[in-house]
């Protein structure tokens, strides 16, 4: 399914009541799986469709299957912070995680209807609200879809929203702080909007925008990447386009070390585009060549993946095919890459659930999937060389149902150094958890010692 046209954002399995629905401002939620925006509304209820309570939680260990009013396996909660203390917000999407290298101290970056929300999180059973920092579009629905990524110190966000570009704000001046702010951007990058999705390169200083709409300086108005050099951090400069294969929802960008000789040392993007896994080598960004379009035959959408630590392969979500009914439970595609001119689809796994995927992630050989209404889903990868990965432990943020709906767990970060993991529930709040499940191919098994 290619969508080229957008009348509200670039979503997947959207209908027409769905996007009648937010047209007028509809009063009450609607989880029917129409569509993605369905669920959006200004109102913040005080138990949320998950069965959440707008109310703080912390210290709730994973006992028999529980923790608090939460199911999980082997994911403990430290702390769960309500929308209700995030600048009185309404709805939460993406969300994404530094530390910062003088004082060590870890911050979650909260992508907000209402802007980006900084919260202090070192301690993980004690997390600070900090602030936010207004979107660029106030009022815009668009911002109910956004994204952060970090480099430099410096964090970069854009959105849905019209005319919203990419903010750009320097992490360091959140040292120090203790108590809530009213922040601002240090730079802004205008002339174009409805970016779904920003993905970096740290090793080369390279951002890349995708599902934007900005024709002025990119021929590719269908949203193919846009590559940002970030070397001066508050002033991106646009290096170049591509858009030879259309819409780009998101992408994954890296200096290659993977197993084929040939692209070694080689910025290789893995870009999920809507019916398409797409290889591009954009080494020279102002010149990015394909490399492979590998379809499949159970696409609905293809959405997001990442690859594995070796670059060996790459894991891949399909955001509708659960909802399309082409799977009949939650599937997530394995991939192997070890030819890059040449990926080929060599498993699937799921967690047995019939719950939409989103987004994927992985660290010290464990897949974090964030898996809507049953949360958030890990996954050991020791065996994907066979095409296998088994499901070690969860915790879901959505306790109410495992319906096939967008609603509950929109996006994970699991890269802080003391273990701890942040994910985001879209009219929940954020939670910070830790896990006692590790992959067999790291440590025996062991829980690390910290």
């Amino acid at each position: 399914m290619r969508t080229t046209t957008r009348t509200l954002t670039s979503l997947a399995g959207a209908s027409a009541l769905a996007v009648a629905l937010a047209g007028i401002g509809f009063a009450h939620p609607v989880h029917d799986g129409s569509g993605k925006e369905a669920g959006f509304d200004t109102v913040r209820e005080e138990v949320s469709p998950g069965g959440v309570p707008q109310e703080r939680m912390t210290n709730l260990r994973c006992k028999g299957g529980m923790a608090g009013i939460f199911p999980c396996h082997k994911v403990d909660l430290e702390a769960f912070v309500p929308l209700s203390e995030m600048g009185d917000s309404v709805w939460v999407n993406d969300v994404w995680g530094w530390s910062d290298p003088q004082t060590g101290r870890d911050y979650a970056l909260v992508s907000l209807f209402e802007g980006t929300g900084f919260l202090d999180i070192t301690q993980a059973d004690n997390p600070v609200w900090l602030g936010m920092l207004p979107t660029q579009t106030p009022d815009d629905r668009g911002n109910i879809w956004g994204d952060i990524k970090v480099n430099d110190d410096h964090a970069y966000i854009v959105s849905e929203a019209t005319d919203h570009g990419m903010q750009v704000f320097d992490l360091t001046r959140l040292r120090g702080v203790d108590r809530p702010q009213d922040w601002t951007s240090d730079a802004h990058v205008d002339g174009f909007g409805q970016a779904h999705n920003l993905a970096i390169n740290e090793d080369s200083d390279t951002a890349y925008v995708v599902g934007a709409v900005h024709p002025q300086a990119c021929n590719n108005g269908e949203g193919g990447p846009m590559a940002y050099d970030l070397s001066d951090p508050k002033n991106p400069q646009l290096v170049g386009c591509y858009g030879e294969d259309g819409y780009t929802h998101d992408v994954q960008c890296v200096e290659y070390h993977g197993p084929d000789a040939d692209y070694t040392g080689r910025e290789i993007c893995v870009a999920s585009n809507e019916d398409t896994v797409t290889i591009v080598d954009m080494t020279d960004p102002a010149h990015g060549k394909m490399l492979a379009r590998a379809p499949y035959e159970t696409a609905s959408y293809t959405h997001q993946g990442w690859f594995t630590e070796d670059h060996a392969h790459f894991l891949l979500g399909d955001e509708t095919d659960e909802l399309e009914g082409t799977v009949d439970q939650t599937t997530t595609y394995i991939w192997d890459l070890t030819d890059l001119d040449a990926p080929e689809l060599t498993g699937t796994a799921s967690t047995g659930l019939g719950t939409i995927d989103h987004n994927i992630f992985i660290k010290d050989s464990v897949a974090y999937e964030s898996n809507y209404t049953s949360g958030l889903r890990l996954f050991d990868t020791k065996k994907v060389d066979k095409g296998r990965m088994k499901q070690i432990g969860w915790f879901d943020g959505f306790p109410a149902d495992d319906s096939t709906t967008f609603a509950g767990s929109w996006s994970n970060y699991p890269w802080f150094d003391d273990g701890k993991v942040i994910f985001t529930g879209v009219e929940e709040g954020l939670f910070v958890v830790d896990s006692r499940a590790k992959s067999s191919a790291t440590n025996n098994g062991n829980r690390s010692t910290r």
